[in-house]
C-alpha cells in the first residue's frame, strides 16, 4: 500500500485536522482529457475534451466512494501533443507548485512517434522527472499507455485523420512504442519508481482477438470513455495493492 492511501485514510477519519491529499497527473492528451478529433474551423483538426470521463476524475470517484468524508485535490497537468521532454521542462510550474503527494505520469503515445533515435530524449525526460520528483519526497507512479490503431478505420474520413492514423499505427505495429514502453519499465525497474502497466492490459486484450483500436474514440490513440475506467481502476489497485 502506498502512503497516499494513508494520507487519504487520515483525511477521511479526521478531516478537520489532516491536510487534504493532492495527486497530480502529468501527461499528454489522454491524460488532458482528449476524445474524439474532429476537423476544425480555426484549426485544421481539434480535440473534444470531457473532463468529467478523463480517468483521473474516474480514479477520484471510485477514491471518494471508499473514503466518502476525504477531499482530495487533483490536479490535470496533462497537455495534448505533449512528450516526456515537455514534462520535464514545466515540471516546476504544473506540478512541483502544487506541493502533490503523489505523481501519476504517463508518456510514450507522442514520444514514440518520433522513432529510435529518440528513445534516450524519451529516457532522459522520465529520468528528469521522477529524480526530480524522489528528491522532493513525492510518490510517483509510472502509468503506461493505451495501444495506438493497428489499422486505418473506415470510420476515419478526412484526409489529415487519415495521416494521423497511418504514423500512429506505424509505431504500433513495428514495435517502436513496444520498445518504449519496455525501455521505460526497464528504467523505473532499476530506479524503484512504481508502475501502473496498463499497456500491457491492452496488449493482453489484443492478443486475445479483441478490436483494440474500436476501444479508440478517434480509432488513433484516444482511448474512448469506458477504457477510461481500466486506468483508473488500475491505478486504485496499484496504490491499494
Amino acid at each position: 500500500m502506498m502512503r497516499i492511501v494513508e494520507k487519504i485514510r487520515q483525511k477521511n477519519d479526521n478531516y478537520h485536522f489532516s491536510p487534504i491529499p493532492t495527486i497530480v497527473f502529468l501527461g499528454d492528451s489522454v491524460t488532458h482529457g482528449c476524445f474524439e478529433v474532429i476537423e476544425g474551423t480555426k484549426r485544421t483538426l481539434e480535440v473534444v475534451c470531457d473532463f468529467e470521463a478523463v480517468y483521473h476524475n474516474q480514479f477520484k470517484k471510485i477514491l471518494s466512494m471508499l473514503f466518502p468524508f476525504a477531499q482530495i485535490n487533483i490536479v490535470n497537468a496533462g497537455i495534448s501533443g505533449d512528450t516526456a521532454q515537455g514534462g520535464s521542462q514545466r515540471l516546476e510550474r504544473d506540478v512541483l507548485r502544487f506541493n502533490p503527494d503523489l505523481v501519476v505520469v504517463c508518456y510514450g503515445l507522442n514520444d514514440s512517434n518520433k522513432g529510435k533515435e529518440y528513445l534516450n530524449e524519451y529516457l532522459e525526460g522520465l529520468a528528469k522527472i521522477f529524480l526530480e520528483l524522489k528528491k522532493n519526497d513525492i510518490e510517483v507512479i509510472f502509468l503506461t499507455p493505451n495501444m495506438k490503431n493497428t489499422y486505418i478505420s473506415p470510420a476515419i474520413k478526412s484526409l489529415p485523420l487519415i495521416e494521423m492514423a497511418k504514423l500512429n499505427m506505424e509505431s504500433q505495429i513495428n514495435g517502436m512504442l513496444d520498445l518504449y514502453i519496455d525501455s521505460a519499465k526497464e528504467f523505473c525497474q532499476k530506479e524503484k519508481i512504481v508502475v501502473c502497466d496498463c499497456y500491457q492490459k491492452w496488449k493482453k486484450l489484443y492478443y486475445s482477438g479483441v478490436d483494440t483500436t474500436n476501444l479508440l474514440s478517434n480509432f488513433i490513440n484516444h482511448p474512448s470513455r469506458p477504457m477510461h475506467k481500466l486506468f483508473a481502476w488500475s491505478l486504485f489497485e496499484t496504490i491499494m495493492f
